[in-house]
C-alpha cells in the first residue's frame, strides 16, 4: 500500500516476475468555506424586456409554493427561456438569499455538465471524485432544507431522452460491461422539499407532464399586440422610422423571435431599410418570407446552442419528429397547405391506396366521416382513429397545431406553415404532400348546389390556399381545377364575383389543358367565367355576347340542350341580352329557358324561380312599354 502526502512520491520495480497491486489513496478532499447563496444566471438582465401581462405573476404565485414544479411550455422562439431569464432577476432583487441554479437540459451532456457547475457553485464536498455520482450529490444537498432556498430551472428539456440519465462514469462503465448501475430517471435527481422550486421550459407538452402536473403548465403563446408593438418600437430604436410596425407585428404573427429577427434585420440597415421595406420584401414570395425569417440575429440572451433563426428553430423540432414519430410529421406535412383557421379533422384522412383511410361526406347531416377503405368493409361504420389521434396529440404536445372549441377542426401558425413547406421542399417531399391535400380537398370538397352551401363555406378557405398551389402532374391538376370550379361556383352564388372570375378562369385553363377544348368541365368552367363576366355588369356588347354565344352553342352541341350548365349559360345570356335593350330577344330565350329549367330542376328550384320571376317582369315591363 502506497501512500501520497504533499509531496510527489512512488514506487520503482526493477525485476517481477510475479503480479503487483497496488491501491492509492488520494488524500481526503478538504471541506471549503460554505459561499453564500449566490444566482448563476447565464444571461444578463434584458433592459428591453415587456411584462406581457399576467405570465410572470402566474410564475411567481406558482414558484411561491411549497415543493412548486411548473412548467413554461410553447413554441421555439415563443420567449419562455426569456420569462425566466427575468423571473429570476426579479427574485434575486426581491430575496437575494435564495440561491438561482439555472441547467441547460438540451441534451444529456449539458445537463451533467450545468449539474457540475452547481456542485462548484456551492463548493459541494466530494464533487471532485472521479467516481462520485454528481447529480446524486447536488440531490441531496437541494433536500436538505437547511441549506436555504432555492429556484432551480431547467431550460431546454425538449428530448424526452435526456429524462433518462446517469453521471459520465457509470455510462462508461455499462458501455464496458463492468457495470450494472441502472440508468435513473431525471426526477429521481429533482427533490420535493419545500424550500425549492423547480422551473422547466420546454417545447414538448409531453415531456414537461414527465416532471410536472397538468395544473402546473403555463400555456406560453404569442404576444398581443400591445405588447408586441412595444417589444418592437424598443428594439428598433429612435433612429428607425417606425411607420408600419402594426402591420409587421401581424405579419410576424406575434412571434417575439420572429420580432426580434425582423427588428435586428432593419436597424442594421438603416436608413437603407425602413419597417415598409421590409414588409414589402416580406410579402414578395415565400422565398424571400423564409430567407427574411433565417436571418441569424445574433441573441445574447439565448442559449448558444440554441438557433436565432425562428424557422431554423423549427425545422429542428420537425426532424425530431420525423424521426421518431414519422405519422405525425406526415400529417405535418398535409396541414401545411391549409388555410391555417379551420382545418377539418376529416381532411387529414390519408386516401391514397387501398388501406388508407377515405373522406366520406354525408350531404344531410353536412358533416364527414372517415372509414378505413378495406375491400368488403369499405364504408362501414368506424370508430375512433387512434393513430390519427396519437399523431394529432403529438402535434398539440410541439404546440404546432391547436384544438378548435369544437373539437373537430385545428388551427396553426401561419409561419409554421411556411417553416414545415420549406422543410419539406428540402427533403423533396412537398409536391408529394401537396397533391395529398389537393386530393383529400377535391375529395371533399362539393358543387356550389345551394344544398351544399353549409359545407362550400366550411371548406371554401381551404381553396382559397388550394388556389396558389398549382401540382406538377396532370392528373393532380383535374383535381385542383375541379376545386377551383367549385369554390367559383360558390362564390359567385354569394356575389364574390372577384374571386369566382379568378378561380374559374383558371379553372376553364387548366380544363382545356388537360382536358381539351370541348369536355364538358371545359365549357363548365367557361360558362362559370362567363356568368361572373355579366354579374359585374362587364358587358361590352360585342365581346360579352361573343361568349356567351360561343359557350352557348359548345354547350348545347356537346352537352345537349337540356343539361344543367347548358340552361345556366342560357339564362345568362339572356340576362345580357336584356341588358343591352334586345327585350324582345331575352323574352324570348328566357321562355324556352324557364320551359327546360322547369322540366329539368323543377319549379321550385331557386334557377328556376329566378328565371320565372326575371322573365314575368320583363313581360310586365313590355306591356307597359308598348302602351
Amino acid at each position: 500500500m502506497i501512500s501520497f502526502g504533499d509531496g510527489n512520491r512512488g514506487f520503482q520495480v526493477g525485476q517481477s516476475y510475479g503480479s503487483i497491486s497496488a491501491e492509492i489513496h488520494l488524500p481526503p478532499e478538504r471541506p471549503e468555506t460554505p459561499p453564500s447563496p449566490s444566482a448563476a444566471i447565464p444571461f444578463r438582465r434584458d433592459p428591453d424586456f415587456v411584462d406581457r401581462g399576467t405570465l410572470l405573476d402566474q410564475i411567481r404565485e406558482k414558484c411561491f409554493a411549497p415543493a412548486s414544479r411548473i412548467a413554461l411550455v410553447g413554441l421555439g422562439g415563443v420567449g419562455k427561456s426569456q420569462l425566466a431569464i427575468e423571473y429570476c432577476h426579479r427574485t434575486t432583487d426581491r430575496s437575494p438569499e435564495t440561491w438561482i441554479f439555472w441547467v441547460h437540459a438540451s441534451n444529456a451532456a449539458r445537463l451533467e455538465q450545468s449539474y457540475r457547475d452547481i456542485a462548484d457553485q456551492i463548493k459541494l464536498l466530494g464533487r471532485k471524485d472521479p467516481q462520485a455520482d454528481i447529480f446524486k450529490l447536488v440531490h441531496n444537498w437541494l433536500r436538505n432544507e437547511k441549506n436555504g432556498k432555492w429556484i432551480l430551472v431547467l431550460d431546454n428539456l425538449d428530448d424526452a431522452a435526456v429524462l433518462l440519465t446517469t453521471p459520465t462514469n457509470s455510462r462508461k462503465a455499462q458501455a464496458s460491461g463492468g457495470d450494472n448501475t441502472p440508468i435513473h430517471h431525471l426526477s429521481t435527481y429533482l427533490p420535493q422539499t419545500k424550500n425549492g422550486s423547480i422551473l422547466v421550459t420546454s417545447r414538448t407538452r409531453s415531456v414537461a407532464l414527465k416532471l410536472v402536473d397538468d395544473s402546473d403548465i403555463i400555456q406560453v403563446e404569442p404576444m398581443g399586440n400591445t405588447d408586441a408593438l412595444e417589444l418592437l418600437q424598443t428594439k428598433l430604436g429612435e433612429q428607425v422610422i417606425q411607420d408600419g410596425i402594426t402591420e409587421l407585428a401581424a405579419a410576424l404573427e406575434f412571434m417575439p423571435l420572429a420580432l426580434v429577427q425582423a427588428a435586428a434585420y432593419i436597424r442594421k440597415r438603416a436608413p437603407r431599410c425602413s419597417v415598409r421595406q421590409y414588409l414589402a420584401e416580406f410579402h414578395k414570395s415565400d422565398g424571400r418570407k423564409t430567407s427574411l425569417l433565417n436571418y441569424e440575429a445574433g441573441h445574447l440572451r439565448r442559449d448558444e446552442e440554441a438557433k436565432n433563426s425562428i424557422i431554423t428553430t423549427w425545422q429542428i423540432s420537425f426532424d425530431y419528429i420525423s424521426q421518431n414519430k414519422p405519422s405525425a410529421a406526415g400529417l405535418l406535412s398535409l396541414m401545411s397547405f391549409f388555410d391555417r383557421q379551420g382545418i377539418p379533422e376529416a381532411l387529414l384522412k390519408i386516401q391514397d391506396s387501398p388501406g388508407n383511410r377515405v373522406v366520406k361526406r354525408d350531404v344531410r347531416s353536412d358533416r364527414y366521416s372517415s372509414c378505413e377503405n378495406n375491400g368488403e368493409n369499405a364504408g362501414s361504420e368506424c370508430g375512433i382513429d387512434y393513430d390519427l389521434e396519437d399523431d394529432i396529440d403529438t402535434l398539440r404536445s410541439y404546440s404546432f397545431i391547436t384544438a378548435n372549441i369544437d373539437g373537430r377542426t385545428f388551427e396553426m401558425h401561419g409561419l409554421v406553415q411556411l417553416a414545415t413547406r420549406k422543410w419539406l421542399q428540402a427533403h423533396n417531399q412537398l409536391e408529394r404532400w401537396k397533391q395529398q391535400y389537393i386530393k383529400n380537398l377535391c375529395t371533399a370538397f362539393p358543387t356550389g348546389n345551394h344544398e351544399n352551401w353549409r359545407i362550400c363555406q366550411e371548406l371554401f378557405p381551404h381553396a382559397r390556399s388550394a388556389e396558389a398551389q398549382r401540382p406538377a402532374t396532370e392528373s393532380s391538376l383535374r383535381e385542383w381545377a375541379t376545386i377551383l370550379h367549385n369554390a367559383a361556383w360558390y362564390a359567385l352564388a354569394m356575389g364574390k364575383y372577384t374571386e369566382a372570375e379568378r378561380m374559374s378562369a383558371e379553372a376553364a385553363r387548366s380544363r382545356e389543358k388537360v382536358l381539351g377544348g370541348e369536355h364538358a368541365g371545359t365549357l363548365g368552367s367557361r360558362g362559370m367565367l362567363a356568368s361572373t363576366f355579366w354579374n359585374q355588369g362587364r358587358w361590352k356588347e360585342a365581346e360579352e355576347l361573343f361568349l356567351f354565344v360561343q359557350v352557348m352553342e359548345t354547350s348545347s352541341r356537346v352537352l345537349g340542350p337540356e343539361h344543367p350548365d347548358t340552361l345556366t349559360i342560357m339564362a345568362n345570356l339572356a340576362f345580357t341580352i336584356k341588358s343591352q335593350s334586345h327585350n324582345d330577344e331575352a323574352i324570348s330565350l328566357m321562355g324556352k329557358c324557364v320551359q327546360l329549367q322547369k322540366q329539368i330542376f323543377g319549379s321550385q328550384h331557386p334557377q328556376t324561380k329566378t328565371s320565372v320571376k326575371a322573365l314575368n317582369e320583363w313581360q310586365m315591363l313590355n306591356i307597359v312599354t308598348e302602351r
